[in-house]
């Protein structure tokens, strides 16, 4: 089993060293490769992205990464900016569905930024299309003919990029509560509407999932008011994107959610995937120690669930990190004193 480590930029590097020690700790006999990526990668190399570090993900079972983002950077062209190598990834790999799931942990009830009653209802898995929408759509510059600039991104989907996030969705659905909410704004986008058509075709071949639709202001609106009522939700790159974040606070701290990349390519384990934390660099917190390493850990146990078929393994570290906060070991994030390398040992320990 290979894994390609790609710890990044800022804090990139320091919550993905503590994945690994969990990861080399299980005695599994896994092979890990690092490689430079994003700011990191472009100071050495000249690109975010290089040849060998796309060469090492390809070659491995799953990918570990930890984050991108350098201000160092922010003045480059975009094609070489640390952001454009997650981009990449996705794209080379045929990464096109995001899964991330949000669960209050016991103990963290009185973290989130919801009352603890409606936190502790919080078990919910947001699948976010990720090849598709404004992020891969044409962009640009354009003057008008009054003179102004004026920017633009071009929202599309195709039929068969919609379909096959629905069927992920769908089957992660009946894995779970049975229920789907399928989340657009298809009364003013025509993209949308196109969305809601095709999950509604799709949604035929499985007639055991309950299937709702939510516009996405709506969406955002129930996620801080009656979270619970969520299961499974699938919705496109953009919208994915901002409500995967607020559901991150509402279960008490970005610094505690995991995510996977998916894409239909197998391995002889199981599905390759790309593993991170979702929360960004941090720059301004690198280096100190204060930052929370377990969404990093509990990416490391989606890595070992989805790609390396270790179910045993990713309960542990699941069981090792519940444990963990619920005895009170906490980052700065989460209102404790626990540093980074603190929070590794206390897994570890428990593991």
């Amino acid at each position: 089993m290979k894994i390609a480590v790609l710890p990044g930029d800022g804090i990139g590097p320091e919550v993905t060293q503590e994945a690994v020690r969990v990861i080399e700790a299980l005695g599994l006999g896994i092979e890990l490769k690092h490689a430079p990526v994003g700011g990191a990668a472009y100071k050495a190399y000249g690109h975010p992205l290089p040849p060998e570090t796309l060469e090492i993900a390809r070659a491995s079972d799953g990918v570990l990464f930890g984050a991108v983002g350098d201000p160092d950077c922010d003045s480059l062209d975009r094609h070489l900016r640390p952001e454009q190598a997650i981009l990449g990834l996705r794209k080379e790999l045929v990464l096109f569905a995001n899964l991330r799931p949000a669960k209050v942990f016991k103990g963290l009830e009185d973290h989130s930024a919801l009352r603890p009653e409606v936190a502790s209802a919080i078990d919910l898995l947001i699948v976010r299309e990720l090849n598709g929408d404004v992020y891969f759509g044409e962009k640009g510059f354009r003057t008008t003919p009054n003179g102004e600039r004026e920017g633009y991104d071009i929202m599309s989907y195709s039929e068969s990029e919609v379909r096959r996030i629905a069927h992920v969705a769908f089957r992660a659905a009946q894995g779970r509560a049975g229920r789907l909410c399928s989340v657009d704004k298809a009364n003013v986008l025509e993209t949308s509407q196109l969305w809601r058509d095709v999950v509604i075709e799709v949604a035929k071949e499985y007639p055991d999932v309950a299937l709702s639709h939510m516009y996405v202001d709506n969406a955002a609106m129930q996620l801080v008011r009656n979270p619970g009522q969520f299961d499974v939700v699938v919705t496109g790159n953009l919208f994915g994107d901002i409500l995967s974040d607020q559901a991150s606070m509402c279960v008490g701290s970005i610094g505690m959610l995991a995510s996977a990349s998916l894409g239909e390519r197998q391995t002889d384990y199981g599905t390759f995937g790309l593993y991170e934390p979702i929360h960004g660099s941090a720059p301004d917190i690198a280096g100190q120690g204060l930052a929370n390493p377990m969404a990093t850990i509990l990416s490391a146990a989606m890595l070992l669930r989805h790609s390396l078929g270790q179910d045993a393994a990713a309960d542990r570290v699941e069981a090792a990190v519940a444990k963990a906060l619920e005895d009170g070991v906490l980052g700065r994030d989460l209102g404790g004193n626990a540093n980074t390398t603190e929070i590794g040992d206390a897994v570890l320990e428990r593991l």
